[in-house]
């Protein structure tokens, strides 16, 4: 639970009220010196009252303050293991910086964001989500931008397999396309924020259209998953330099891995066939390959 605390606490920041969604962020900012402070001194930092450090204990699962701290301290130390482990004096990244110190604390965060995600995901929702998506007629993929990115990467790997879908990079084409689901088709909207609207609106159709909806956001509590039956989850972290674009694209991607090998699993025989048959059909496309099937 330690290390999932912190988690928890970034996911819940978007749903916090202003005043416990403060001593949220003073935790984030730098949780060993919270793990410090008493509750007096905790809400004289963020300038509100005990009552609201209490209530933000509450929100992210805590009886109290006290058992808070407690499990703060354990992530606190944990998190300076990992960063002595990934030879990093500290996660995040300074304007004078080596490149050999970019390149460390990138690669911490980006280890550190699949092992979380893996960690915390709903195991049940995710082999839901591959048996229905193993079982459809037909998948879409909605999402923009970043998001987007993820959502052609799943459709590729899912047609390669054998598998009917899209992922469309144009959001009106989303919108008519999720119009056109049935019961027997799954759409899957990924938004790390849970909160775009072109990304909404196109689950939102393709739900009341009957189809199997699903989410893979960053945020559990977000209006993307109103319009979900199940929910995959990332924990994807920002950094000063390393936005929620950035950081969330490696966590989505991983779970589209996790998503990817469990509906094969489940396709085994005809996902031999249909792989080898789609590498067959793109060695002509490589250069130095000839028509006796050199490369």
């Amino acid at each position: 639970m330690a290390g999932d605390g912190l988690v928890r606490i970034r996911q819940a920041l978007p749903t916090l009220r202003p005043a416990e969604a403060r001593v949220a962020q003073a935790v984030l900012d730098d949780p060993v010196v919270v793990v410090g402070r008493t509750i007096t001194e905790l809400a004289a930092q963020v300038g509100t009252s005990q009552a609201t450090v209490v209530r933000f204990c509450r929100a992210v699962g805590y009886a109290g303050y006290p058992e808070f701290r407690i499990d703060l301290a354990q992530a606190t130390s944990r998190r300076a293991v990992e960063e002595e482990r990934a030879n990093v004096a500290h996660g995040e990244i300074d304007p004078d910086d080596t490149v050999q110190d970019v390149v460390s604390k990138i690669a911490y965060h980006e280890a550190r964001t699949i092992e979380e995600t893996a960690r915390m995901l709903d195991l049940d929702a995710l082999e839901a989500v591959a048996e229905a998506v193993a079982g459809a007629s037909r998948v879409d993929v909605f999402g923009v931008g970043s998001s987007g990115l993820t959502a052609q990467d799943l459709a590729q790997k899912l047609q390669r397999i054998g598998l009917v879908c899209f992922a469309s990079p144009d959001p009106h084409v989303q919108m008519q396309s999720a119009s056109l689901l049935g019961p027997d088709a799954v759409a899957v909207g990924v938004s790390h924020s849970g909160l775009t609207i072109e990304t909404n609106h196109a689950l939102a159709i393709a739900h009341r259209a009957g189809a199997r909806t699903v989410a893979v956001t960053n945020f559990p509590e977000s209006p993307l998953v109103e319009h979900a039956d199940l929910v995959l989850t990332t924990t994807a972290r920002e950094t000063q330099f390393r936005s929620g674009a950035l950081s969330s694209r490696i966590a989505q991607l991983a779970l589209v891995d996790f998503l990817f090998v469990r509906v094969a699993q489940r396709r085994y025989e005809r996902t031999s066939e249909t792989l080898r048959a789609t590498y067959e059909a793109v060695q002509p496309h490589r250069l130095g390959y000839d028509k006796r099937g050199r490369a």
